[in-house]
């Protein structure tokens, strides 16, 4: 399966994709799409365009975004929200399962704490995907966003088997 992890932004939008086949993780692309200084609607299109030209691309069956945080500028944080909902728009127009993970828990799952420095979560995205160098800060992000929702599928899907394990033995007796 392929995720697509998207770290929007209203200047940069990075994106991330990984084949996940079990546990394992293999890097498929990464990069940003980087956004003109016309009026907002314009960029909000480049981003609907580009996300739906990495879709059309690499075939992504599933998509995650990092969700919106509450910056100390109410604008800023508004026109951050405005590039998310270009992405996801994107996402579901092209029929992708759509996930939303906090900056908090993107880090958790890729580093192993909730507060991790940005260099952090590039070293931890480089290792775990075995890469020759580390990604752009965006296209990192972005890839532990993909990385996250694989991490949390994969938990899930564990979960559910032990669960139905459980419910069975249980009948059994």
């Amino acid at each position: 399966m392929i995720i697509l992890g998207i770290d929007p932004g209203s200047r940069i939008t990075g994106y991330g994709l990984v084949r996940q086949q079990g546990q394992k993780f293999e890097y498929v692309g990464s990069g940003c799409i980087r956004l003109s200084d016309g009026p907002l609607p314009e960029r909000l299109q480049q981003i609907y365009n580009g996300v739906s030209e990495i879709i059309a691309q690499f075939q992504p069956e599933e998509m995650a975004v990092e969700q919106v945080f509450m910056a100390r500028n109410p604008d800023s944080a508004l026109k951050l929200g405005q590039a998310r909902g270009a992405a996801i728009v994107a996402g579901t127009n092209h029929g992708l399962l759509l996930a939303e993970y906090s900056a908090r828990q993107i880090k958790q799952a890729v580093v192993g704490k909730g507060g991790a420095a940005k260099e952090q979560v590039q070293h931890m995205v480089s290792f775990l995907l075995k890469l020759p160098g580390k990604p752009q800060a965006d296209a990192a992000d972005a890839l532990a966003v993909a990385l996250c929702h694989g991490h949390t599928r994969q938990s899930l899907i564990k979960l559910s088997g032990q669960a139905s394990k459980t419910v069975r033995g249980r009948l059994r007796k």
